[in-house]
């Protein structure tokens, strides 16, 4: 189960947004993320609690930020219900995408986790509800994906596998890598790595149409 410390930043200016205590893992019904974030002056400002079925798809997940919640699965698409500081007033939103993303790098590998490439594939495009902060504020994203190449590392542990994937949002054509061992993301536009306790966890073959 590996647990460890991302670092997020603006990826245009660097300024320093969160840290990221996060562990991951395998597990019955797929995968589990769950992480706890702070400001850079150390106070919390979040959470991220996400579940991914053996293909994938988010069965469930819970944000908080800014004492903003947001919960929602894969059902008719995308299902999600937002609610505010409150508590008094909470909204349903629905859309025809493949899963969620956001600021969080649990939805880097969910992402990869559902498309499921290979080097050899073409681009694959793939529709995501974003929940942008501070706010948790849903909006709609198309993206393209393309696994460019997979290697494997000699370490002490053992070897590691770490796939670059090219990644273009399709409204503005901008691109950028990202790398993926298992289950952590060793960088990404806007992500560090800052401690990892264990290595990632190797995924189970996917199981047969």
């Amino acid at each position: 189960m590996p647990r460890g410390r991302y670092s997020l930043h603006d990826p245009h200016d660097h300024t320093p947004l969160a840290e990221e205590h996060f562990q991951c893992a395998p597990g019955p019904s797929g995968w589990r993320y769950f992480s706890q974030l702070t400001t850079p002056a150390g106070d919390h400002s979040g959470s991220v609690d996400l579940t991914l079925d053996e293909l994938g798809r988010p069965i469930r997940l819970e944000l908080h930020a800014a004492s903003w919640q947001v919960r929602g699965a894969a059902l008719d698409g995308v299902t999600w219900v937002r609610t505010d500081p409150t508590g008094a007033h909470a909204t349903e939103g629905n859309v025809a995408a493949h899963a969620f993303t956001g600021a969080s790098p649990a939805f880097l590998v969910a992402t990869t986790r559902l498309l499921r490439l290979t080097p050899s594939a073409s681009a694959t495009r793939v529709r995501l509800v974003a929940f942008t902060d501070p706010v948790l504020a849903p909006r709609t994203v198309d993206q393209s994906w393309t696994l460019l190449k997979r290697e494997t590392h000699a370490t002490d542990n053992g070897p590691l596998t770490v796939d670059e994937y090219q990644v273009t949002a399709l409204d503005t054509g901008e691109q950028h890598t990202v790398h993926i061992a298992g289950d952590v993301v060793l960088a990404a536009p806007g992500i560090e790595l800052e401690d990892l306790e264990s290595p990632p966890s190797t995924f189970p073959a996917p199981p047969l149409d």
